[in-house]
């Protein structure tokens, strides 16, 4: 497939999906031409179980070209990350868009792959516009509320808030009112409260002998009228009832209704009233919360399965849901919480937080297909290696067990590195070993993922790909060799879910089993991919 000069077949050829054929995996670049697919070196006898997976993006799959090839050609299954996740699919108003997922699907369906699924339910990248709305305010009917009125007839002085020019009480057609002078800047109603979620309606009644047109603004927020520039118009010779709704601005609570008049003309107000509609929204209940996080769960999870139709058999039921700066009582991590977004565990409630997801996962996995004997759940968690962190992802998992979850394995996220300073490398191999024994004692599968091990020098920099020398690149080769025989010899071969490569070929650190030709672009084996195939050969 991948070779610093001339491919066997082109791109096009070599993915064409009615007859796809994407083994063996040609190289013509020495010394690692002769070496088979990755996946061809596991003795399925041995470890019936093993299988070793690749992730990569929807769309770089769907492209169907060298990543893909890489992909099919060498690894077992492939995984996509956060790009099946709700939040790739489910829009604000709750539109699911499968189109890419059903691409791939139906691809590796016609080519006899395998995809892992992503996590169905998590903390990040969900569809939290969708869950916002879901669970906004309800609406409800209020009424009118009466407010505060100005008869400026009754007065025979002005004694309210001129700002700017002159406003005053004038006699105009027979009786008493508020006369607005050009250029002026006057409070016609103040002196009340005002709450911000409400929606306030001012009245008042206007005259001017010439046309005239003024600014409105409403407890520091303009109010646009309908005349040019936002304005408000009155029309020479007739008595205009004049009517202004708006909420106060941000963190005003001071009520008043200024008028700005424009240097056009003279008008005259004859009264003024204020009333509101109280905010016509009231929170969702515990309950219809409840009900409703439970319908948004058996939503998405149908429309997952529906697309799936069983084709999928393993997932990631929950991803990332320790906290490690939140404490029980009993010195065990929580789980994460929030308080400005939909967290699934806030409203299942943190024990039945799996025991939920799994139910309404499971049976719509059934009901579009799928044989329950074969679906397989995992739950994902980073940072495994750290004692206390495992110690509260094993208690959440047995709390999950007891209460009905369907939990069959565990994913753990990997972050690993190799240092040329031989006390920390020994400290890398030490901490592997023991989060390996952590995970084979649990007793469920046992999958590794985000499989990237970066290259440290003595000083702790990063080497880079670009950087990187034959016998670092070895080294480096020789840990991937490492981990995986030590997780194929410390994890029983019948709890064996399999190692998921995080990048097949180098990125700006030297990750790849594949390196990339500066010039030519094309993926050339290295010394990791021979390490791959001795080690799950059991060399």
């Amino acid at each position: 497939m991948l070779a610093a000069g001339a491919f066997a077949v082109s791109c096009a050829d070599y993915n064409v999906t009615d007859d796809f054929n994407a083994e063996p995996d040609p190289s013509f670049v020495e010394p690692y031409k002769d070496l088979a697919p990755v996946k061809s070196y596991i003795d399925r006898e041995t470890y019936a179980n093993m299988s070793i997976g690749a992730m990569l993006k929807v769309s770089d799959f769907n492209k169907q070209e060298l990543a893909h090839a890489a992909a099919m050609t060498n690894f077992d299954n492939v995984a996509f990350g956060t790009s099946l996740m709700s939040g790739s699919i489910i829009s604000s108003k709750g539109v699911m868009n499968f189109l890419d997922m059903k691409d791939l699907l139906d691809h590796v369906e016609e080519i006899g792959g395998e995809v892992f699924g992503s996590p169905i339910v998590a903390n990040a990248n969900q569809a939290d516009d969708w869950l916002n709305v879901l669970t906004a305010p309800i609406e409800i009917q209020v009424d009118y509320v009466e407010g505060k009125s100005v008869d400026f007839n009754t007065m025979t002085k002005f004694e309210g808030t001129v700002e700017k020019g002159s406003a005053s009480i004038a006699q105009y057609d027979g009786q008493n009112m508020l006369k607005v002078g050009t250029a002026c800047n006057v409070r016609i109603i103040e002196g009340f409260d005002v709450d911000p979620l409400a929606k306030y309606t001012t009245t008042f009644w206007a005259k001017a002998d010439k046309d005239a047109s003024f600014n409105v603004t409403f407890s520091g927020k303009k109010v646009n009228g309908s005349g040019p520039d936002g304005k408000f118009v009155l029309k020479a010779g007739k008595l205009t009832k004049v009517v202004v709704e708006s909420q106060s601005a941000e963190g005003e609570t001071e009520g008043y209704l200024r008028i700005e008049n424009t240097r056009s003309a003279v008008f005259y107000i004859q009264k003024v009233e204020v009333g509101y509609y109280p905010d016509n929204h009231r929170p969702q209940t515990a309950q219809e919360r409840t009900d409703t996080i439970n319908y948004a769960l058996n939503a998405w999870c149908d429309g997952l399965m529906k697309i799936n139709a069983g084709r999928i058999t393993s997932f990631d039921l929950l991803d990332e849901a320790i906290d490690t700066k939140a404490e029980l009582d009993n010195g065990m991590y929580d789980l994460k919480h929030s308080t400005d977004k939909i967290f699934w565990q806030d409203i299942l409630g943190s024990n039945n937080y799996a025991p939920v997801v799994s139910k309404v996962a499971s049976a719509a996995y059934e009901k579009h297909g799928g044989n329950p004997s074969d679906l397989k759940f995992f739950v994902s968690e980073s940072g495994l290696d750290a004692q206390k962190k495992f110690d509260s992802f094993k208690y959440w998992i047995n709390i999950w067990d007891n209460n009905g979850a369907k939990i069959d394995g565990i994913n753990a996220k990997l972050d690993l590195s190799y240092s040329e300073d031989q006390e920390k490398q020994n400290a890398n191999v030490a901490s592997l070993n023991a989060l390996l024994d952590n995970l084979a004692s649990t007793g469920k599968l046992i999958r590794l993922s985000n499989f990237d091990i970066k290259y440290l020098d003595a000083d702790g920099l990063n080497v880079a790909a670009k950087d990187i020398t034959e016998a670092q690149r070895q080294k480096l080769a020789d840990y991937y060799a490492y981990v995986i025989k030590t997780y194929m010899s410390k994890i029983p071969h019948d709890k064996q879910a399999g190692i998921c490569k995080g990048n097949m070929a180098d990125t700006s650190d030297p990750v790849g089993l594949w390196s990339i030709d500066t010039k030519s672009k094309d993926w050339v084996r290295n010394a990791t991919y021979k390490a791959f195939c001795d080690a799950l050969s059991g060399k």
